[in-house]
């Protein structure tokens, strides 16, 4: 340690340790900007001296490190598949050669030029009975000139290269092509050299860090940057990952003192009310699932706390019963109540079914399955969208606004400034995965009263993401499926099997239509001229299945076009939209051609096989709710996924693992796996942006359900953490640097 090291705290300025030429590259390619930005660089992997490979000696198989240098890189597209592929010969000092190959490979096409020395680290396979590689781990090495004196293999400074004179690994971090592996390290080792990490404050309690068996904060960051042993990194990421768990938890624990300390609207159940005379009229009996989350929900509503739930339940399993039902208590205690939707076909599809259930009792008879007493109260149900007339919408708005609209289903539209209600007493979002943090709030802060809020999902996630993510929320599992339903058969169909594929599925759609079903088609664009990526390979697809061109093809189909066929998309205006729909739950329409509008709330319990057309193009998510449009009565469903995909093509296991798994939550973790985490922080649900560092919620449920424990019991204990100084600072630090989350904390 220097003199002055213990002055350097975690958030000392690179430019004062660095240097200013270094402190900016380092800004510039990495974000990189403090000391602990530096040390929380984690490299992505660890070489061994001795653990180098000759290509020599290569066999099949094995997982091998050598450096060589390129000899040429080319790039070329691919016959069997869409894309390119770049092919890169190297030669090792012995002269041996290795060809390999890195699909859709523009950074190694820029980064591996001719002359270029590299360290590559893959398994080895074979191709055309030779040895390759295939997308192997790289990191540039610098070259000769650029290095320090009296070293033939050492970077920067004279940092040792691994095999040359090196005793311990040496890690390799996540580089550029401006800045590579060895300056990081060099300048990691000149931090490392120049503050006391014994100085610097640990936000874990060490009561905590030593019931879980971890290393100190200080130790960590030695196990990962300065190794003496190629076992030391797993120690200190096991520190590092469950303090990232461990603070998250906090920050959403604070989340939920915020979510809760607004005024909330009391609404006791009335036995005598619009809830008590609904009940009293329902042709089945409540599931137990429904019964529970029914009990836990009104519980909530009758309490002065502002209710903050997360209901999750599989497609069809009734969660819109048991919102309505929470409605309608809110609605007998005098308040209003908004059911906020992703889409206007699915907000007016809401109304509808809304009406139905209701039957008299919102003063229509329109779909009603049994009739209210002549002297019950009645409810009025109010759809206010986008898309409305102006005098539509000028009557709804003064309805929400005189509280004459008991109910009000509506999109984003019930989230603009102008729609003021008389009393919000529950705000309740469908389909949470569609809305952003920001509007998830926006209903519940405009009014001094905060509304109840009731959060719907058929997403499936899993409960270590939705604790995580939902961290705010109260989780509620509505388990278990109405009784009669049987499960949905699925299979992928590949035209590259033949045109026998194709002309099967439009056989079985005229063959449940026959037997007097009705069915979906799904094309992922509306017309020709929409174009969109492959999903696994980021190429243009040229050729793709449209509404407008399956239109015209199904209406000269032998089969298909004998059938009454529409089309729904999203271009479709409003009042277009609604006549479509409801033919299709009135049974006036055979075959419905739709884009995605129908994934969600659709609910027409006749519909029983869905063909979805290039069915490549949609993630594991969106298909597992497109299927669950089918299959809603006592018929078995059938949905078929159609891909004209090769064989090989990555895309197709995610197909294979929709057809084979009907279990909701089992895909949503298999979906995170390959689409990571979100920006579990803020308002942003797209992986790209996780602010999740090292964890990764399915791989590490174990850390974050014991990082929540421990917070949970800290807490109880300290529930202003006054005794943990060290731990309010670090969450303020990480509010002030994550994205959107000191924007959410603002807004309660």
């Amino acid at each position: 340690m220097t003199a002055h090291g213990s002055v350097q705290g975690p958030e000392t300025p690179l430019d004062r340790l660095l240097g200013d030429a270094s402190a900016r590259t380092l800004e510039r390619e990495l974000s990189l900007h403090t000391a602990e930005d530096l040390l929380n660089h984690i490299p992505r992997r660890w070489v061994e001296h001795g653990q180098l490979s000759s290509l020599a000696e290569l066999r099949e198989d094995e997982h091998v490190t050598f450096v060589a240098r390129v000899v040429s890189a080319s790039k070329r597209r691919m016959q069997r598949r869409r894309g390119f592929l770049v092919e890169v010969v190297v030669e090792d000092d012995d002269g041996v050669r290795l060809q390999m190959a890195f699909f859709q490979g523009h950074q190694a096409f820029r980064d591996l030029t001719s002359g270029a020395r590299a360290m590559f680290h893959g398994k080895v396979g074979s191709y055309g009975g030779r040895l390759t590689l295939n997308n192997p781990d790289y990191s540039v090495l610098p070259e000769d000139g650029d290095v320090g004196p009296g070293a033939d293999s050492r970077g920067p400074a004279g940092v040792p290269l691994p095999g040359e004179g090196q005793s311990t690994p040496v890690p390799l971090y996540p580089a550029t092509a401006k800045v590579s592996s060895w300056e990081i390290y060099r300048c990691v080792r000149l931090v490392l050299d120049m503050v006391d990490l014994d100085a610097w404050p640990d936000p874990v309690p060490t009561e905590v860090s030593e019931s879980e068996g971890l290393r100190g904060l200080a130790t960590a960051y030695l196990l990962i940057h300065r190794p003496a042993r190629l076992e030391d990194p797993a120690e200190g990421l096991k520190r590092l990952r469950f303090q990232e768990a461990f603070l998250l938890q906090a920050l959403l624990a604070r989340r939920r003192v915020l979510a809760g300390s607004g005024v909330g609207r009391p609404a006791p159940r009335r036995e005598d009310g619009l809830l008590g005379v609904f009940d009293a009229a329902l042709p089945f009996t409540l599931t137990e699932g429904q019964r529970r989350c029914g009990e836990l929900i009104a519980e909530d509503l009758a309490g002065a706390a502002p209710m903050n739930r997360l209901l999750q339940g599989e497609v069809g399993s009734g969660k819109t019963l048991v919102a309505l039902r929470a409605m309608l208590q809110v609605v007998d205690a005098g308040a209003q109540a908004a059911l906020v939707a992703p889409t206007e076909v699915l907000a007016a599809q809401h109304e509808r079914s809304l009406r139905g259930m209701l039957g008299a009792l919102a003063g229509t008879d329109l779909l009603s399955a049994w009739d209210a007493p002549d002297d019950a109260p009645a409810v009025t149900v109010t759809l206010l969208t986008g898309s409305m007339s102006t005098a539509e919408r000028k009557q709804a708005l003064l309805d929400i606004a005189s509280g004459r609209a008991g109910i009000v289903v509506g999109t984003h539209a019930l989230l603009g400034e102008k729609v003021q209600f008389a009393d919000l007493g529950l705000v309740v979002v469908d389909e949470q995965h569609r809305f952003g943090v920001e509007q998830r709030d926006a209903l519940r802060h405009r009014y001094p009263v905060t509304p109840h809020m009731l959060v719907m999902s058929a997403t499936p996630i899993p409960r270590s993401v939705a604790m995580t993510v939902f961290g705010d929320l109260e989780l509620t599992m509505l388990a278990g499926l109405p009784a009669g339903r049987q499960p949905i058969r699925t299979h992928v169909a590949r035209m590259t099997q033949g045109p026998r594929i194709i002309g099967r599925v439009w056989e079985r759609i005229a063959e449940e239509v026959a037997a007097g079903h009705q069915a979906y088609v799904v094309c992922p664009k509306i017309s020709e001229s929409d174009q969109r990526e492959d999903p696994a390979t980021g190429v243009q697809i040229e050729q793709d299945a449209s509404v407008e061109l399956l239109a015209d093809r199904l209406a000269e189909h032998p089969l298909i076009g004998r059938l009454r066929l529409a089309s729904l998309h999203g271009r479709m205006d409003s009042s277009e939209k609604e006549e479509v729909m409801t033919a299709f739950e009135r049974g006036e329409i055979d075959v419905l051609l739709s884009t995605t509008v129908i994934e969600v709330g659709v609910d027409v319990p006749n519909a029983t096989v869905m063909a979805v057309l290039d069915a490549d193009a949609f993630g594991i998510s969106t298909l597992h709710q497109l299927r669950g449009r089918i299959g809603r009565g006592s018929a078995q469903g059938l949905c078929l996924l159609v891909t004209r995909l090769p064989d090989g093509h990555p895309s197709l296991e995610r197909l294979e693992e929709v057809a084979a798994h009907s279990d909701g939550m089992q895909l949503a973790r298999l979906d995170l796996q390959r689409r990571r985490e979100g920006d579990v922080l803020g308002a942003s649900q797209a992986g790209r942006s996780s602010t999740l560092k090292l964890l990764r919620i399915v791989r590490d449920e174990g850390i974050i359900s014991s990082a929540a424990d421990h917070v949970q019991a800290l807490t109880a204990n300290d529930p202003g953490w006054e005794g943990h100084p060290q731990l309010r600072e670090a969450i303020d630090s990480w509010i002030a640097r994550s994205d959107g989350a000191d924007a959410y904390i603002e807004r309660g």
